[in-house]
Order: structure tokens, then sequence, then C-alpha cells
């Protein structure tokens, strides 16, 4: 993750603080729910909760222990049994350290969702506020990049705002998924953990049980996650796409908004370059890098490796973080594109052969092309029948019916 790319609070989610957090809230809520069963002594859990509840845990020294135990969660529960006291032995009854990191990244992977989604939320509210602005404003269609028949700027922002809906409802679901907790025990047979300490702590952190989890929660829900993500950031990116062609010298039928004092270039002080989309266009590429580890770690060995790990330490922070990133930067570039819209009469003009020494004129800015047609001695169509050819009525006529669709 690089910090140019990352909002605080997307990073806060990942920092070593909300993990510890998060692993002394699984720990101390098992403990209260094992202290209910009679596993461990009532006065211990409360104690746990009362010493352990505000104490900042020291990541350098949980680092410290970790270099001679070689694994994360001892050294965290040794520092943790330094900072609680004696009470602290019984924690972790009958529980594996996946049951505290699955659970763990499942509670960080569904609040990033939470973040992802209110980022979509805001790129919808920002395309429909500027679809509904230009809902009639004509611009040039094009296929295979080439002048086509004329659509409306707002019909286009209309279809992405559809896509982003999709996007939303992707990242609902996956958040869904993802939110699953595991405290099941060695190779996940409840053996020397009741179930109900399972059903309290998902309870208590905002997730639901995992049917079976055999030490592990199964990483198929993980691969879809990261796909859901994938997709997002590939909408992301055709978005971006759309306004840097758009951007280009030849075309600038929109513009990213250019700040004062804003500088283009160190060696040509004229370039208005699409910086943002394109910044867009490679965060969309290293969002989706995310995918294929994600897929490769469904197949682990038997009950659990830990081949996964390594794989989730990196895309866990990485995809959401720059997802986020993404997705509000997107917006606010939807919130201040600049639009000057001004090509349609151009195409229109090129069309009619007859007329290419009018239509020439057009394109070098010299005057309409209607008014050229009605002065035209040679030309008997009335001006009436004239202007209804030129109705872009004709293209918009069914653009409320698009938007009752897309807007409601």
């Amino acid at each position: 993750m690089i910090s140019r790319y990352a909002r605080p609070e997307a990073v806060a989610l990942w920092s070593a603080d909300t993990k510890y957090k998060i692993w002394f809230e699984i720990e101390a809520h098992a403990a209260t729910r094992m202290a209910e069963l009679g596993v461990i002594p009532t006065e211990a859990a409360e104690a746990i909760w009362a010493k352990g509840k505000d104490a900042a845990w020291d990541a350098d020294r949980i680092d410290e222990i970790e270099r001679t135990t070689k694994h994360d969660v001892i050294a965290f529960l040794t520092h943790v049994s330094e900072t609680v006291g004696e009470e602290a032995r019984f924690l972790h009854q009958g529980m594996t350290s996946s049951d505290v990191l699955d659970t763990c990244f499942a509670v960080q992977l569904a609040r990033s969702a939470d973040l992802l989604v209110a980022g979509v939320d805001r790129v919808l509210a920002a395309l429909e506020t500027r679809a509904r602005e230009h809902k009639l404003t004509p611009c040039v269609g094009r296929s295979h990049g080439i002048h086509a028949e004329p659509v409306t700027f707002g019909l286009k922002l209309a279809g992405y705002h559809a896509e982003f809906q999709r996007a939303r409802r992707r990242l609902v679901t996956a958040r869904e998924e993802i939110a699953t907790c595991a405290i099941s025990g060695a190779v996940g047979t409840f053996a020397n953990v009741d179930p109900a300490v399972e059903e309290y702590v998902a309870e208590q952190m905002g997730l639901a049980v995992e049917p079976v989890s055999t030490q592990v929660i199964p990483r198929d829900r993980h691969a879809a996650f990261f796909a859901a993500l994938g997709v997002v950031a590939s909408s992301i990116e055709r978005l971006a796409t759309e306004i840097r062609h758009l951007q280009r010298t030849e075309v600038l039928e929109v513009e990213e908004f250019f700040d004062k004092g804003q500088k283009g270039s160190s060696a040509m002080p004229h370039k208005r370059n699409p910086i943002l989309t394109e910044n867009l266009t490679g965060l969309a590429r290293l969002v989706r890098s995310a995918v294929v580890p994600a897929m490769e770690n469904v197949a682990l060995w038997h009950e659990r490796d830990i081949s996964h790990s390594s794989v989730e330490r990196g895309i866990g922070p990485d995809a959401t973080i720059h997802l986020d990133f993404a997705l509000n930067r997107l917006a606010g570039v939807i919130e201040r594109l600049a639009t000057e819209i001004r090509h349609l009469q151009r195409t229109e003009v090129l069309e009619v052969e007859e007329f290419f020494d009018k239509g020439m004129k057009v394109w070098r800015g010299e005057g309409n092309f209607l008014d050229f047609l009605k002065a035209d001695p040679e030309v008997i169509v009335p001006d009436a029948d004239l202007e209804a050819l030129f109705d872009l009525g004709y293209h918009t006529k069914h653009v409320d019916t698009v938007f009752r669709r897309v807007f409601g």
C-alpha cells in the first residue's frame, strides 16, 4: 500500500492498533462466554475486560516477542499477559490462532466493504447530478472510436450510473459473504471449545457463524470478495478511460478540473493532462492484481495450511485501500468535470456530400450548417422541413424512458 493513494480512514482499518484491538475483543468475548459456560472463572473474564478494554497494545513489544516465538498470536497473548496480569492465562482456551486471525480478517474486510459502499454511493450521487444536468445535452455517439449517431451526455452518464448500481450490489453481497466468524478450535471440530462460544463471538463482532470451518474459514468466500473488488475496479477504469478519450486535444468534450496554480508539464506549460483518470486506470490494475492470488488461495491442504496467509497480508489492505481511494477520486472527478461538448454538428455536415463546401466551412467554425442551407437558392426544401430534419428530438425522444429505468 502506497500512502499517496490512501485515505486515512481506510488505512486505519489495517493498522496494527486496529488489528490488536480486534484480536483482544475476539479473545475477551470468547472468555466471557466461556465463563458463562463454567469453563473459566467469571472473575478472570471480568478482569480481562476491565484491564484490557482500554489498553494501548504495544506493536513494537509484540514484534520483539515474536522475534523469539516466531508466532504472532502467541506474541500478542504474551504481551496481553504483561498488561492484564495473571488472569490472562485463561484466554484462548481451546482456540487456535486461525480462530483469531480469520475472524479478525473477516471484520477488517467487512468494515472495508462499508467504506467501499460509501465510496460507490458518492460516485452514484455525482453521476446522477451530472446526468440530470446534461440530460438533453447533445454529444457524439461513437462506435470503433468514430463518430456515429447523436446521444446525450446525460444518457452516457446514466449508463455509468446503472453500472455503479450493480457495483454497489456486488459489494453488499461480497460483504455479506465474507463476514463470517470461526471459533471452532483445532481442525474445526469444536472438541475443545463449545460452539456456543463461536455464536457469542460472532454476535458481538457483527458476523455470521461459519457453518463449517476446517480450522480456517473457506477461502472461496475471500475469492468472491476480491473478485467483486476487481469488477468494481474495472467499472472505474471504463469511466476513467471514457474521460481520458474525451479530454484529448482534438476531441476536448470534457476535461478534468484544473486547479489554480496546477501545472501540467515541467517542459510544456500549455498541457492540461487527464492525470486523475490516468491514475484511476493504474489503480484499477492494482486492485485486479489481487483477484488471481485470492482464487489460488482457495485450494488449501486438508483442514488447514498457511499458504494463503502471506498473500492476504498483502492483498487485504492493498486492494481495499486502493479501491477506496479510487472511488473517492472518481467521485471528485465527476463532481468537478468540465464539459465543452461541441462536435456534433461537425459530423452531421460531413455526412452530406452534396454540400461538402458548406460542410467544410462549418468544420472550420465559419458558420452554421442549417443557416447555410436556408440561404442556398438551390435548396428548395421549406425552412420548416429543414429544421425538422435537424431536430435532435428524433434521437432523444426516449431519454426520459431510460432515465426512469436508471433513476426511478
